[in-house]
């Protein structure tokens, strides 16, 4: 099962998420949901976004449309910044750089750290 947080930093105009484990079609509609939701009161050309990616596992294929529709989602609401933080996992790091350059999200950046 797939959990999420989803913060906002008003000060310094961040939007925070973060998201765990995998996820299955509801927890995705969830997380969008709760997504627009935060959202709603803010101007989102305004704001970076920031998505820690960390725990979350490898996507799997029948989830792949919905995760493709979430970058889609981030490019309409045009967040300055789209940035995702990874544990040093290339797989998932192929997979979203792959699904961002498809819905031509030019502003992502993927970073991976490396925890020992």
């Amino acid at each position: 099962m797939g959990s999420f947080i989803l913060k906002t930093d008003v000060p310094n105009k961040v939007l925070n998420i973060e998201l765990e484990g995998s996820f299955s079609q509801e927890d995705g509609l969830r997380s969008i949901s709760a997504y627009q939701d935060t959202i709603a009161p803010i101007n989102t050309t305004e704001y970076d976004l920031r998505i820690d990616c960390k725990k979350l596992n490898v996507t799997a294929p029948e989830i792949v449309p919905l995760l493709e529709g979430c970058l889609a989602l981030f490019k309409k609401d045009g967040f300055k910044k789209v940035v995702l933080t990874l544990e040093n996992n290339a797989i998932l790091k192929m997979q979203l750089s792959r699904l961002g350059r498809a819905v031509g999200l030019d502003n992502l950046e993927i970073i991976s750290t490396v925890t020992t």
